[in-house]
């Protein structure tokens, strides 16, 4: 299991637009459709990464609670499928299903929309405020696959909380830990 970190992508970095398929229901979505007013998470995931295994009920229990208050949600994958093809979008919809996501799952077939946000490992986290500027790009929290911390989402939840109350973010941010981006060659 590959041990990469996130290339934490720059506190006030605007979130790079993008349009792409929705693996569920087959429609284009885009960044200004998944918006929310108060905020906006994006996060890039995979089917087959353990990392994401692991996390996969946190971030199922923050769509939940967080979409009803305002935060926006989207997963998106941007793994080479000819040599994964364990990440293939038909597989894609399967995990959505299973994972019982409240978010569209979408598929970057080229990379560009990943290479635009820097992203470098699955799980992935970006949070923009409602002007669509970073205010917390990193890890979930500090539970990890085998390590035996409990999964809870603290540290992205500390985030949500202090943007949903227009508090300060802690700009001290760790970053995630996952599975690197399967690049194509």
């Amino acid at each position: 299991m590959a041990r990469t970190p996130s290339n934490m992508l720059p506190l006030g970095t605007k979130a790079p637009t993008f349009e792409l398929p929705d693996t569920v229901t087959n429609t284009l979505i885009s960044l200004d459709s998944t918006k929310g007013k108060k905020g906006t998470l994006v996060m890039f995931i995979c089917n087959h990464c353990p990392f994401v295994i692991h996390v996969n009920p946190e971030i199922s229990r923050l769509g939940v609670e967080y979409q009803k208050q305002g935060i926006g949600f989207v997963a998106i994958s941007s793994n080479d499928v000819d040599n994964y093809p364990q990440d293939a979008p038909h597989l894609m919809k399967v995990k959505a299903k299973e994972a019982h996501y409240t978010f569209p799952y979408l598929y970057d077939e080229t990379q560009e929309v990943a290479k635009a946000y820097d992203a470098a490992c699955t799980p992935d986290f970006y949070l923009f405020d409602d002007a669509l500027r970073l205010v917390y790009r990193g890890q979930l929290d500090d539970s990890r696959p085998g390590n035996g911390v409990p999964l809870n989402g603290e540290d992205l939840r500390k985030a949500m909380d202090a943007l949903l109350q227009g508090s300060p973010i802690n700009e001290y941010q760790k970053p995630s830990i996952g599975c690197n981006i399967k690049w194509k060659n």
